[in-house]
């Protein structure tokens, strides 16, 4: 079960693509989209970075930080930004720390299997650090409306 809203987001630090550390806590003063997804490439992951690039300018002029996280190491990571053009930050949680530390690590199925992986899940946080919004079993082709619709909602999008 992921993080409930309206407490503070846990502080992390990971590396980019380019290997940059990066900390939560550096966006402080702005929203966060904290998106984990499950790997880089994959029908499901490519689609949801792709809304969320194509949405990208929306985001921008908010001032909305999106990050994106899953286990796969920088290099796949620097790979998966060049072929679709993904202009924000991915982060890598090889050691899926952060994924325990969001709940986002758990029991999956698929075509019979049952194995441990990413959930895909997505978090709203404030620019004082509060989780705003827990988006659960997200829909990867719908899911950057829903998160523009609650930045909306939440007055950060006009």
């Amino acid at each position: 079960m992921p993080l409930p809203a309206r407490i503070p987001a846990p502080d992390f630090t990971l590396p980019d693509e380019t290997g940059t550390l990066h900390t939560l806590s550096e966006f402080r003063g702005k929203p966060v989209v904290l998106y984990f997804y499950p790997k880089d490439n994959t029908k499901g992951c490519t689609t949801e970075a792709c809304n969320f690039r194509d949405d990208y300018s929306a985001y921008q002029q908010a001032g909305v930080v999106v990050l994106g996280v899953s286990p796969d190491p920088p290099k796949s990571h620097t790979k998966f930004k060049l072929k679709y053009e993904l202009p924000f930050t991915l982060l890598s949680d090889t050691e899926k720390e952060v994924c325990r530390l969001y709940e986002v690590w758990g029991p999956k199925k698929f075509m019979g299997r049952e194995y441990e992986g990413v959930l895909r899940t997505t978090y709203l946080i404030s620019p004082n650090g509060d989780i705003l919004k827990v988006f659960e079993k997200v829909r990867p082709a719908k899911h950057s409306a829903e998160v523009l619709d609650a930045l909306r909602e939440a007055g950060f999008v006009s």
